[in-house]
């Protein structure tokens, strides 16, 4: 038997015999996804759903909500305030952003801001965001995420949308005071605000002289002007839930 297959072996050209013994092509089936199905994809770990983000125009103030780690400690303390308020100075104001109001909560941030697009818009907050983030793990010494998830924003288009995002914001803390049946002076401002620095309040309050203002001059006309038809904003009034 060998020597037969050794005797057909020499009748084949050089070209046959290479053909011959040429290992065998194995095919490589191409992986799928599996088609739909229920269950399939990368599991859900309670994230907020991605939405589309309301488109924004200059002339058209934001209304912006950031939260943090609840993991944190309270924001509102002299030294995590301390930390917070100068980077909201530095970030004050960039090309086609500017942050016009804010108020610190125990683990949100509540901004006013203008921005001249989406980009500058979402370039403006991921600034904040980045230096907070930064300087509050190195003050507590830690590490990993400061912020819960992306940023909420509202855009404010009437001068009343926009009377009630500037109460909401700079009266927060009395709202939730309020809320906690706690009762405050009438004439007290938030000092982890930028309260002090609004020139709005119906009340006796007037902006530091001697302080640098910690947010940037608006240049809407919603800003400026617009929200003033509906009245100024008496230092105790206590805003609404939905701004």
């Amino acid at each position: 038997m060998m020597y037969a297959e050794f005797k057909m072996a020499r009748r084949l050209t050089p070209t046959q015999r290479k053909r011959r013994h040429r290992p065998r092509q194995l095919e490589l089936q191409p992986r799928t996804w599996g088609g739909r199905r229920d269950g399939a994809g990368r599991p859900s770990l309670g994230r907020v759903p991605r939405v589309a983000r309301p488109p924004v125009a200059s002339r058209f103030p934001v209304h912006v909500t950031l939260k943090l780690d609840e993991s944190l400690p309270n924001l509102r303390t002299k030294a995590l305030f301390g930390v917070i308020e100068p980077c909201l100075k530095q970030g004050k104001e960039r090309d086609g952003f500017r942050l016009v109001h804010y108020s610190v909560q125990g683990h949100h941030l509540h901004l006013i801001v203008e921005a001249q697009s989406a980009q500058d818009l979402g370039a403006g907050i991921k600034g904040l965001s980045v230096r907070i983030a930064r300087r509050l793990n190195a003050t507590l010494g830690r590490t990993g995420p400061v912020f819960a998830e992306r940023y909420f924003a509202r855009v404010l288009k009437t001068p009343r949308q926009t009377r009630a995002a500037i109460a909401y914001v700079l009266l927060n803390a009395r709202r939730h005071a309020s809320q906690r049946r706690q009762k405050l002076a009438r004439s007290w401002v938030d000092p982890c605000s930028s309260g002090r620095f609004f020139d709005g309040w119906r009340g006796p309050h007037t902006p530091p002289a001697d302080e640098q203002p910690t947010v940037a001059e608006p240049r809407t006309w919603l800003l400026r002007a617009g929200w003033r038809r509906w009245r100024l904003i008496r230092i105790d009034e206590i805003p609404g839930s939905d701004p």
